[in-house]
């Protein structure tokens, strides 16, 4: 009798493995997306230096009161409240009462006044070194008196009508992780922006720039998804009050120095795990869904691949840990 063969090809007798494994539903493009963004919120400490430019004006200080600008030309065209607009005003000046003019020496007015500062922004990592991104910042700013820059004996601080306000900046942010050592994370970047300086200021006589912040920050990698952060920066800015009747203006420079804190957070690629009653501490999967662990807080460094919620088991821990068979 002849041998019959009974041997299959290779693809008659695979093993089917698509009914012992389920091919996991993919993460949809929005929250893919969306986990490319961190977003941060700090507050902190600001120190402005507010200079005045008063070089096309004398000043007029009369026996009491705060000093008046006035008009070289037009000795009698006084100005008050040059701080925030321009109101004009007569002068009568009485014989022993100081008058100075440009020309005599170098005149103006300088205050050191205090900011506290909200500041929001977002911003997506490219290689994990560049960073670009929008941000906006809420700042309660105090005005105090201004100290003159010299003739101090005989001219008095200048006590502006503006005590306080609330000054608004939207920037474009920009940087790049310069440095990292463990956990830490040294990133240098810019903010580039316009401001507002609020109501109660003449918007009709101000020419506002642009701003410039530049800063270095430190951070803390708490975890994968959360960072803390520290952020000294120095910033340039400034505005001119257009003064129509000396057909001239007002530069007032406004430089300060922040410090800002805070914390940075970004949303999870993955879901939460829905089941509350789920223990697994790395990424996992519920049927055809994968999930990131319920139990793992966002500040504590995370693996997705295994769990660190205990790197040390407790029978190493507290009063076993001197025992040479832990068991």
């Amino acid at each position: 009798m002849p041998f019959v063969s009974l041997a299959q090809n290779d693809k008659d007798v695979s093993i089917p493995l698509d009914h012992f494994y389920v091919d996991r539903q993919g993460v949809g493009l929005f929250r893919r997306l969306l986990s490319k963004v961190h977003f941060g919120l700090s507050t902190g400490y600001g120190s402005t230096k507010f200079r005045h430019n008063l070089e096309d004006f004398g000043i007029y200080q009369p026996a009491s009161g705060n000093p008046y600008l006035f008009n070289p030309t037009t000795p009698a065209n006084g100005l008050f409240n040059w701080f925030n607009e321009a109101v004009d005003t007569t002068l009568t000046i009485n014989p022993g009462e100081f008058l100075v003019s440009p020309d005599t020496a170098s005149i103006g007015f300088r205050s050191k006044s205090f900011n506290i500062p909200l500041r929001l922004t977002a911003h997506v990592e490219i290689k994990q070194r560049y960073r670009i991104g929008a941000g906006y910042s809420f700042e309660f700013t105090k005005v105090n008196d201004f100290e003159p820059l010299s003739f101090g004996n005989d001219i008095n601080s200048y006590e502006p009508e503006v005590s306080s306000f609330f000054l608004k900046k939207y920037f474009v942010l920009l940087g790049a992780s310069v440095y990292r050592y463990d956990n830490y994370l040294l990133t240098v970047d810019a903010q580039i922006g316009g401001y507002s300086l609020g109501k109660k200021f003449d918007k009709a006589v101000i020419d506002k720039g642009m701003f410039f912040n530049l800063g270095a920050m430190v951070e803390r990698e708490m975890s994968e998804y959360f960072r803390l952060f520290i952020r000294p920066s120095i910033e340039f800015k400034g505005y001119d009050l257009n003064v129509a009747e000396a057909g001239t203006s007002i530069r007032h420079r406004m430089n300060a120095f922040y410090i800002n804190v805070g914390a940075s957070y970004r949303i999870p690629e993955l879901r939460r795990c829905y089941d509350k009653l789920c223990r697994a501490q790395i990424n996992h999967a519920h049927g055809n869904r994968e999930y990131r662990s319920r139990v793992h807080p966002i500040w504590k460094k995370q693996n997705p691949h295994y769990g660190e919620n205990y790197p040390n088991l407790i029978k190493y821990k507290g009063k076993n840990k001197r025992k040479l068979n832990p068991y």
